[in-house]
């Protein structure tokens, strides 16, 4: 069972459900649609207090800015990201990962590219601890609640989700609150996923086909020892260990 922290969920997804209502939308019609969030990355806080190429980001353009899609059913979805042929001189930078959630099976799969190769991980549908709390704020036009997950003892994730849209995922593997999940950022605001346009639609089948022949796939706890053993003695295996479970 999901388990969220917070006195007001149940007026949550009342008034949620009342204004649902009033807007003439059924239930049907808002939990498949497709969504583009704009991810924006701190590249400064980033890499603080690390040499690890911080010489090659340009002060005036500190802030890398990429997008994704999401397609959802109430049964299936897919995060990926929106590819460019522009050439991008930080692409080193960040990581683009996709998802695949399987709601019926409550599995997820986990596609890290890793500066062009591509790693695979599967996993069940995570099972977070959420403080939802009064606060709100409008995102792509609808009302989100801000929520907050203690990863660890150092570490916050906030999201902020919306009832309107019932089905419960996000960016980033992200899931379990009541609601679609249109913001997502870490405490210091270095790395934010926000909703910029939400479409209610039918996706089509071709939108969550995924190659899985001949590619390796392993569990967080053997991804994590494949590189903690391989790279975990330097910097650079350091950094891409904590890209790869950032959200994780």
């Amino acid at each position: 069972m999901r388990k969220w922290d917070g006195t007001n969920i149940f007026m949550i997804i009342l008034i949620g459900f009342i204004l649902l209502c009033f807007s003439g939308i059924s239930f049907s019609q808002m939990s498949e649609g497709r969504i583009i969030f704009e991810r924006r990355t701190n590249l400064e806080k980033k890499f603080e207090g690390s040499g690890f190429r911080k010489n090659s980001i340009d002060k005036d353009n500190k802030i890398k800015v990429e997008n994704f899609e999401l397609y959802f059913t109430d049964s299936v979805a897919i995060f990926k990201p929106i590819l460019s042929d522009e050439l991008d001189p930080t692409s080193w930078a960040t990581i683009k990962n996709s998802v695949f959630y399987n709601m019926s099976t409550q599995e997820k799969l986990i596609f890290f590219n890793v500066w062009g190769k591509e790693l695979i991980v599967s996993d069940s549908l995570a099972n977070r601890t959420w403080k939802v709390t009064e606060s709100t704020r409008l995102i792509a036009g609808y009302t989100c609640y801000k929520s907050i997950w203690q990863k660890d003892d150092s570490t916050r994730i906030y999201a902020w989700f919306t009832p309107d849209i019932i089905t419960s995922i996000g960016p980033e593997g992200f899931e379990g609150l009541p609601g679609m999940i249109l913001g997502l950022a870490t405490e210091d605001g270095g790395i934010v996923y926000f909703a910029k346009d939400v479409k209610v639609m039918k996706p089509q089948q071709s939108d969550f086909v995924i190659d899985l022949k001949k590619k390796d796939v392993y569990t967080k706890v053997s991804l994590k020892e494949k590189f903690e053993k391989e790279y975990g003695e330097n910097e650079f295996g350091k950094r891409i260990l904590t890209e790869l479970f950032r959200w994780l």
